[in-house]
């Protein structure tokens, strides 16, 4: 059982299809893409625990879980737990995991580095402390993703709009407002993955954004591999075996977030027990060789998992998240000849006509390039360069 109907959904329910695996998909959505594909549908919204709990037991499911929805990862484990299903990990574990202020009061407790942070549960309060934040900060809810409701607030007169739209955003009522920590590099955001609590496979990438974006906090683009040093690299992986340890986590995917300050100390700033959208799974099967999503589908059933080995990325690989820079009606995609990279996969997702959102978050995407380049450096002037070479022509 998947929870969720996006589009990040389809390469999984493949996946699962190609181990002879019966797929249902299960949220609100009747429309999304991914039901189409499953072979059967339900109805339920998935952050409703005991209602999935009630499906999973009538449909009498071997698995469950969420990939690339936050929104139901708590419910997957809540089932796994009730019903003794293979899990990621303990149902306590995940819920800190998925709540941004307990994940952040559970990493300053066990010595992480970790940016100073607090919870708000309304806009009353929040406004109170309005003068007792080191600016800038970053205000996001506590329980969204896709970068849904997440703004950087650099002095108090700003507060108050980052604030509602963050309350506007959160499915619990709850925002937090964290210390922006300043990043040398770029930040990473990219999958790894577990077998019965030991890491088998870390990998880091660089983040890119589009600054002149509606959301400029929405990743707009990834390459692989990172702008960390193997020192740090080494340090980070050190410290997710230390909190997967911790936590208890079993076999499981992680989309894992992770930054340098330009104080030299490396964060982990987000962990969750999923699958990353924005098709990260795929593109480190590009770049690797390794499957993910089948090695996650076969152990969520609880069929052996296939060896999940670290491997080197076979040359420089970069991810383009298309979208639009305004509202309006989709024309077509415009890529210059002078790019110098392969064009390995043009996935866009509207047709001419279609219309289009500025880009506001991860549910604005149309489409997605894959690229792979021969050097780092034609690589990085792309991706930095991306207005010289592409366009979405938009009318």
């Amino acid at each position: 059982m998947l929870l969720g109907g996006i589009r990040y959904l389809l390469p999984v329910i493949k996946a699962a299809h190609e181990q002879g695996y019966y797929v249902i998909t299960a949220d609100y959505l009747p429309d999304n893409i991914a039901h189409k594909y499953s072979d059967e549908y339900v109805n339920v919204s998935i952050i409703d625990k005991e209602a999935v709990l009630k499906v999973a037991q009538k449909k009498q499911i071997d698995g469950i879980m969420s990939f690339g929805v936050d929104p139901g990862v708590v419910s997957a484990s809540y089932v796994q737990e009730k019903l003794g299903l293979p899990s990621f990990g303990p149902y306590e574990s995940v819920c800190i995991l998925q709540n941004k202020d307990l994940f952040r009061a559970f990493l300053k407790e066990h010595g992480f580095n970790v940016p100073k942070a607090k919870d708000y549960a309304s806009l009353k309060e929040t406004m109170a402390d309005r003068d007792s934040f080191d600016y800038p900060v970053i205000v996001k809810p506590t329980d969204s993703a896709g970068s849904k409701g997440v703004s950087r607030v650099d002095k108090p007169e700003q507060l108050e709009a980052a604030v509602s739209c963050a309350f506007n955003k959160s499915l619990s009522g709850h925002i937090i407002i964290e210390d922006f920590i300043e990043k040398q590099g770029c930040s990473s955001d990219t999958d790894s993955f577990s077998v019965d609590g030991k890491l088998k496979f870390v990998s880091f990438n660089a983040q890119y954004f589009d600054v002149n974006a509606a959301n400029p906090y929405a990743p707009a683009a990834y390459a692989w591999p990172s702008t960390f040093t193997m020192e740090q690299e080494e340090y980070l992986t050190s410290e997710i075996q230390r909190l997967i340890t911790l936590l208890g986590m079993k076999t499981s995917i992680y989309n894992i977030e992770t930054r340098i300050g330009v104080n030299g100390k490396p964060y982990i700033m987000e962990f969750t027990p999923r699958g990353g959208g924005n098709r990260l799974c795929e593109m480190l099967h590009y770049a690797t060789g390794v499957d993910l999503i089948t090695a996650m589908t076969r152990y969520i059933v609880g069929d052996s998992v296939p060896e999940v080995e670290q491997k080197y990325y076979d040359g420089h690989w970069a991810e383009v998240i298309l979208h639009a820079d305004r509202e309006g009606a989709f024309d077509h995609l415009e890529i210059s000849k002078d790019l110098l990279a392969t064009v390995v996969e043009e996935d866009l997702w509207i047709k001419k006509g279609d219309c289009v959102n500025c880009f506001e978050g991860a549910n604005d995407a149309i489409g997605t390039l894959v690229l792979r380049f021969v050097t780092a450096k034609e690589m990085i002037k792309a991706i930095e360069g991306v207005s010289s070479w592409l366009h979405v022509v938009v009318k």
